[in-house]
């Protein structure tokens, strides 16, 4: 039996200064790396099958089962959020007579509203007259403030 301390242990993530290892290097790393899992396997021996819990890795993950009804309800209840969301909830059918009041109810709010509107007013024609006096007050309006010495009013 093979207990490792370490889970992880089977990934081995190189580093980049790898490429530059010289093969002695390479022989002492693989050597430590012996000895680590002969050390592993000593001290599963010694602790036996009592000692370290198993890694997560050979656990089965555990299954629920549900009975085909537990699923048919859950399968109900899953359609019927779902068409809350997107609104497509059954409906209940409207006979011709009762869509017809529907309608006409429809129009005669429609026919209100547009009723209650108020007329638009008319525009405000000016002369040029009145245009050039306008104009005239804001230019005088303006020397009086540059004369001041001033940028803005």
């Amino acid at each position: 039996m093979l207990l490792r301390l370490d889970p992880h242990a089977e990934s081995i993530h190189t580093p980049t200064t790898m490429i530059n290892i010289t093969p002695q290097q390479l022989r002492k790393a693989a050597d430590l790396q012996e000895k680590i899992q002969s050390l592993q396997e000593e001290l599963g021996q010694l602790l036996g099958a009592s000692g370290l819990p198993e890694t997560a890795a050979t656990e089965a993950p555990r299954k629920y089962k549900f009975s085909a009804a537990g699923r048919a309800r859950m399968r109900a209840a899953q359609k019927a959020r779902w068409a809350k969301i997107k609104g497509t909830a059954r409906k209940k059918k409207i006979s011709a007579q009762g869509l017809a009041n529907i309608r006409a109810a429809q129009k005669a709010r429609w026919a209100k509203v547009k009723a209650a509107k108020p007329a638009q007013k008319p525009k405000i024609k000016r002369s040029a007259a009145w245009r050039a006096a306008v104009s005239a007050a804001a230019k005088a309006r303006w020397a009086k403030v540059k004369a001041a010495g001033k940028s803005t009013l």
